[in-house]
């Protein structure tokens, strides 16, 4: 199994699937935070652009809102091939809710580990079905966890 998912057999954290293409979209969508986590672990920047809508909107950890692939590609550019981690980063999908048949917001352990400790965010991701069958990121949250 690919790092950043969990089995298909383990639905628990799936609802609204009635309806849904089943299993084909909720292995899409593992696929797609599994290539987050490559992109991110490999600081490729290009690779990560791929997964989202021209329309996308996302907020860091840190607060910033980003509107549009364009204001990502330019963050991400930036921030990525210098980001300064010393270790691994892991991406597990937890929960997957099937808004619509084509719209799922899925939600993610992000763990970096380091020789200094680990380190969480918990992004949600809201993903949509294209029409020619990709899932790709729309709007996204990341936020850091913080510890006690």
């Amino acid at each position: 199994m690919e790092a950043g998912t969990r089995s298909i057999e383990d639905i628990d954290g799936i609802d609204g699937i009635d309806g849904i293409d089943g299993i084909d979209d909720i292995k899409a969508i593992q696929r797609v935070v599994a290539t987050v986590e490559r992109t991110q672990r490999d600081k490729d920047a290009e690779g990560f652009l791929t997964l989202f809508r021209p329309d996308a909107l996302w907020t860091t950890g840190h607060g910033k809102v980003l509107l549009g692939l364009d204001a990502i590609a330019e963050f991400t550019r930036a921030v990525l091939p210098q980001a300064a981690w010393d270790g691994d980063v892991t991406y597990e999908v937890i929960h997957t809710q099937f808004l619509r048949p084509d719209v799922a917001a899925v939600k993610v352990r992000q763990v970096y580990h380091s020789a200094e400790g680990e380190t969480e965010g918990a992004p949600l991701y809201v993903m949509t079905k294209q029409e020619d069958g990709r899932w790709l990121l729309h709007a996204c949250q990341n936020t850091e966890v913080r510890s006690g």
